[in-house]
């Protein structure tokens, strides 16, 4: 029996954490992967055009090289999968892919943001956690901000 899991990837340590935790931990032969990296343009948007479109390929570079380490990493663990590239907000688009994939698994990392900074900037974490329809596993990196309290 097969089963999809949805991982959440970005350029920071901590997807990767959650990369690595879950083909170590968690992983079940037979998976079948769905990389999901999310681009956040709506931020350009009051932008100068020249400046959006330089911003965009600055973008669209670091997801090919990111998209590559992925895939190399897939490679030599012999994986099945794919990369799926969205946009919009991270957590609605995590959900979206599991939704659309038939994902039976989410995993993600966390940055471990304290109560104060999540409340403010939020956390696509507990987005997640708490709109998934799905099992959600949360790897914390042991260098996250609340591992060092």
């Amino acid at each position: 029996m097969t089963r999809t899991v949805v991982i959440g990837i970005d350029d920071s340590e901590f997807s990767e954490y959650a990369f690595d935790f879950y083909t170590k931990q968690a992983m079940l032969k037979g998976d079948v992967i769905i990389l999901v990296h999310v681009s956040e343009y709506t931020s350009l948007v009051q932008a100068h055009p020249v400046v959006v479109t330089e911003l965009i390929k600055e973008e669209e570079v670091k997801v090919k090289r990111l998209v590559d380490r992925y895939s190399e990493k897939m490679k030599k663990l012999h994986l099945g999968g794919k990369v799926k590239q969205m946009a919009g907000k991270s957590g609605e688009a995590i959900i979206a892919a599991a939704r659309e994939e038939g994902a039976g698994l989410i995993v993600m990392g966390t940055r471990g943001m304290g109560k104060v900074r999540r409340t403010f900037l939020g956390s696509v974490s507990d987005y997640v956690l708490h709109h998934s329809e799905v099992p959600v596993l949360v790897c914390r990196h042991p260098h996250s901000e609340e591992h060092k309290k």
